[in-house]
């Protein structure tokens, strides 16, 4: 039996892109450590999720915007790709689940911007 390994990432989108028939999308994601004089220090991290599904390739494109923080829920998926000659591997988070949790207001904006 094949295990499958699943994620949850939750943060904010930086960047959407479409690619052929998939979108990719960025979100940062903070992840605190405690430093040796006991403060805290942000370390933020840029995950890459992609997406095939038509119906939430539309979802995201028509309802979502950078500065929206989101949950992307899914599976991790192996491939490939040549590069110079030089076989290239890389593991694809592949969202199956993606809801949006806040939305983005700039500051100064009418509905509630500060």
């Amino acid at each position: 039996m094949r295990g499958t390994a699943e994620f949850q990432i939750i943060g904010r989108i930086g960047r959407i892109a479409e690619v052929g028939t998939t979108l990719k999308i960025n979100i940062a994601s903070d992840y605190p450590r405690k430093k040796d004089d006991g403060s805290w220090d942000d370390n933020t991290h840029w995950n890459t999720i992609t997406v095939f599904a038509e119906r939430t390739i539309k979802y995201i494109s028509e309802n979502t915007k950078p500065g929206d923080i989101v949950r992307a829920t899914g599976r991790l998926r192996n491939g490939s790709y040549e590069k110079d000659g030089a076989t290239v591997y890389t593991v694809d988070l592949v969202t199956e689940d993606f809801h949006i949790l806040v939305k983005h207001t700039p500051k100064g904006d009418a509905n509630g911007g500060a």
